[in-house]
């Protein structure tokens, strides 16, 4: 007995040091980190000291409307997260923020304004501050209280979240900008796999920040585009900056075989599901005067080979209009698809960002002074605002490197509501999963529940996780 007493005491006394271990090595990491970042700090005013002249961009051509329409309830905001495999370090999260800021020209920059145009200048300011996750996603960023920033970051449990004015970027350029922070914050939360990759930015990183409009411009005749006002999602309004937030996770497997049975992409399937469901559960399935119209932005980067990391899209509209009394989901869906398919064309999206770009190189609409160009493109935006219903946009699959995918569960993206849409969805894919996320600011859940009970008919397993608003 006296033995195993003992046995017991020397167990205990081991676990006791290991402990007091454990605890000092993550005390020096963190001593580690706190200095790694107050070094950096010191270097990044050292290196301020020596710019004489600072750097400034034009805007790119879709950039142009987002500083005249954005404001509190309308942020033009969009969300892009990571989810880790581990609970997040924030001291950790802004060393890899200072680290990686200094290589991505666009996310240094504040936004002026000239006596012609917004343009960008450098901002000198110090760095936001990343926080714990404290408010709703896609809040307006009201520069003047983030240091003129453009963007921010905060993290949750597991998740990442970064925040960007879409000014600055689209979502393909924030993605590119994510990966590198985590790619950085792996590698200081696990300095065992430096001796597997440099620490510096991944190779498959592009940098480019050429305004792909301009360059991939050709003089086409001017079109006049007519536009018809849309169904609306109409509900009760949430609070003021309240946002539903709805994840649908998904095998990509399974929803590639469903949408090749039908002989449709994924896209087209999933925006052809989402307007079943507007039909079913909004109009009831009766006819309607209005179409419903979902706005599809597609990136150009892939038609044009661009690597750049502004903004880079543009946007077509699947117009479904229910005119006579009854419709079959196939009906829906081929209608749909036949809609995106002859606008998806690399002629007709060159003709689209052509059409606009052929109105910045206008002489004479160039010499317009500033205030009045606001005026004239906010009337022209409040014109067509109310021409869609809903917008779909997909990010497509995204890829990580190794060994930094051992380390990363999944990604996904929230958008922001817009004038006339009160509801929006995301698509994206990281290795198996497709991750489909709505965001609203109106209680119409049942849009959300007839879209995820057509995906389970159809065989579909979906996990669904959500942030709760619906159920307060």
């Amino acid at each position: 007995m006296a033995r195993h007493g003992k046995e017991k005491i020397e167990n205990k006394s081991e676990k006791s040091i290991e402990k007091n271990r454990e605890n000092s090595i993550e005390k020096n990491r963190d001593k580690a980190l706190e200095k790694s970042l107050e070094k950096n700090n010191k270097n990044k005013k050292k290196n301020n000291k020596k710019y004489n002249n600072l750097k400034w961009d034009k805007l790119d051509n879709t950039a142009q409307l987002f500083p005249v329409i954005a404001r509190e309830g309308m942020s033009n905001v969009y969300r892009v997260s990571v989810l880790l495999k581990e609970d997040i370090d924030g001291t950790a999260l802004q060393l890899a923020l200072e680290k990686v800021l200094p290589h991505f020209d666009i996310f240094k920059m504040t936004l002026k304004s000239g006596l012609f145009w917004h343009y960008f200048e450098e901002n000198k300011s110090p760095l936001p501050k990343v926080v714990e996750e404290n408010v709703y996603p896609c809040l307006y960023i009201n520069p003047y209280a983030n240091n003129k920033y453009l963007f921010r970051m905060s993290y949750y449990k597991n998740r990442i979240n970064l925040e960007v004015f879409h000014v600055l970027t689209d979502g393909n350029g924030a993605i590119n900008f994510l990966k590198e922070i985590t790619y950085q914050y792996i590698r200081i939360k696990h300095p065992e796999i430096t001796g597997k990759v440099k620490n510096t930015l991944s190779s498959e990183t592009s940098l480019n920040a050429e305004d792909s409009y301009v360059n991939n411009y050709k003089k086409k005749e001017k079109k006049t585009y007519k536009t018809k006002r849309a169904v609306i999602l109409k509900g009760e309004k949430l609070t003021a900056n309240q946002l539903a937030v709805t994840h649908g996770m998904m095998s990509i497997q399974e929803i590639k075989a469903v949408a090749k049975s039908y002989g449709v992409t994924i896209n087209q399937y999933l925006v052809g599901v989402y307007t079943w469901a507007i039909y079913k559960s909004y109009l009831k399935g009766i006819q309607s005067k209005r179409p419903i119209s979902t706005a599809v932005p597609v990136n150009l980067r892939p038609y044009f080979e661009s690597e750049t990391n502004k903004n880079f899209f543009v946007v077509v509209s699947a117009i479904f209009e229910p005119t006579k009394s009854e419709y079959t989901f196939e009906e829906v869906l081929n209608i749909v698809a036949d809609s995106l398919k002859e606008q998806v064309t690399k002629e007709n999206l060159e003709k689209l960002f052509s059409y606009n770009v052929s109105n910045e190189m206008n002489v004479l609409l160039r010499a317009i002074p500033l205030v009045l160009k606001n005026f004239a493109i906010r009337q022209v935006y409040n014109a067509s605002a109310k021409a869609n219903t809903t917008t779909v946009t997909n990010l497509g699959i995204i890829k990580t490197s190794d060994p930094y995918s051992e380390y990363i569960e999944r990604f996904h993206a929230i958008l922001a509501m817009s004038k006339g849409q009160n509801m929006k969805m995301t698509v994206l894919s990281y290795e198996d999963t497709l991750t489909l996320t709505f965001s609203a600011n109106v209680l119409v859940d049942n849009v959300q529940k007839t879209f995820f009970r057509k995906l389970t008919e159809e065989g579909i397993g979906v996990t669904i996780e959500t942030n709760g608003v619906y159920y307060e």
